[in-house]
C-alpha cells in the first residue's frame, strides 16, 4: 500500500503541469467563447460573426505590424488622448501599460534589469526588477512565489543591490518555479560573500 501510495503522488506531481496548462487554455477557451457568443447573439448569423473575428484578427496583425515597424500607431495613440482624459482610468491604463511594455521588453525607456536585494531583512536575497532608477536610487519590484504579478515596491540605494545576469524571463521562471529553475551558481557565490563580508564587518 505504501508503494502505491508513493506511485499516485509521484503520478499526481507530474500531471500537476499538464492540468495547469489545460486550465490557463480552458480558461482561455471560454473567454473567446463568451465574445463568440455576444457577437453572435447581436448579429443572429454565423456568417457575419466568423467576418467580425476574422476582420478583428487581421486589424490586431495590422495594429502589431505598425508598432514593431513605426513604433506607435494611431489608433493607439487616440486611444491614450481620450483615456488621459478621465481622471482614475488614465492613472490605471497608464500603469497597466508601462508594466506590460516592461515585460514585453517594447519601452525602451524603462529599465529592465534584474538585481538581488536584501529583503525583507539582512541576509535574506530577493530577485528583483528594477523599474525606475533616480541618480543612485532604485526603484525595485520584488515578486513574491509562486505569483510574479504580486509582491512589494521598494525604492533603495544602487550599493544595497547587487546586479543579476538573469534577464526578467529568467528570473519570472525563477519566482514561478519556487527556486526549482534556478542555475546562477555564481551568482549564488557572490550572495554569499556578500553575507560573509556584512558579518566581518
Amino acid at each position: 500500500m505504501k508503494t502505491m501510495f508513493n506511485y499516485f503522488l509521484i503520478g499526481v506531481l507530474a500531471v500537476i503541469p499538464i492540468v495547469v496548462v489545460l486550465q490557463i487554455m480552458i480558461f482561455v477557451k471560454d473567454r473567446i467563447s463568451d465574445l463568440i457568443g455576444m457577437v453572435y447573439a447581436v448579429a443572429d448569423n454565423y456568417l457575419y460573426t466568423i467576418i467580425v473575428f476574422g476582420v478583428s484578427i487581421a486589424l490586431l496583425i495590422w495594429i502589431g505590424h505598425k508598432i514593431v515597424k513605426e513604433g506607435r500607431h494611431w489608433v493607439i495613440a487616440w486611444f491614450d488622448q481620450i483615456i488621459d482624459r478621465i481622471p482614475l482610468l488614465n492613472t490605471i491604463y497608464r500603469v497597466i501599460k508601462k508594466v506590460i511594455n516592461m515585460f514585453s521588453g517594447r519601452d525602451k525607456a524603462i529599465a529592465k534589469e534584474v538585481v538581488y536585494v536584501e529583503y525583507p531583512k539582512k541576509g535574506v536575497w530577493m530577485a528583483a526588477y528594477v523599474t525606475n532608477r533616480y541618480d543612485d536610487m532604485y526603484v525595485l519590484f520584488i515578486p513574491t512565489s509562486p505569483n510574479p504579478t504580486s509582491g512589494f515596491t521598494v525604492i533603495v540605494n544602487k550599493s544595497q543591490v547587487i546586479k543579476s545576469a538573469m534577464n526578467i524571463e529568467e528570473a519570472s521562471s525563477l519566482i514561478i518555479s519556487v527556486g526549482v529553475d534556478y542555475n546562477k551558481v555564481a551568482e549564488i557565490a557572490a550572495l554569499k560573500g556578500e553575507a560573509s563580508t556584512a558579518v566581518s564587518g
